[in-house]
């Protein structure tokens, strides 16, 4: 079975944005990673991973989150590529 391609600069950069907006909605609704945790039944190490953008969440797992928080789904996920010149 081939081993799966590592993931490029692009999608390095992504995934960290995808963490860095799911901290910043969090913490817009005063909870912490334990609420969060205890909400959705996601472990503490694992979600910590989510948000320094060093693990890649199953869908499933970002329905958790949002459910968790109390938002969209779309809320933990709009985030803007830079523009191309």
């Amino acid at each position: 079975m081939p081993r799966p391609t590592p993931p490029d600069e692009r999608v390095i950069t992504r995934r960290r944005q995808v963490g860095e907006q799911i901290r910043a909605v969090r913490e817009l609704h005063n909870l912490s990673q334990n609420d969060v945790c205890s909400r959705s039944g996601i472990d503490v190490a694992t979600y910590s991973r989510i948000e320094q953008g060093h693990s890649s969440p199953k869908l499933d797992t970002l329905i958790r989150i949002a459910d968790a928080i109390g938002v969209p789904l779309t809320h933990l996920v709009d985030v803007r590529p830079p523009r191309q010149p």
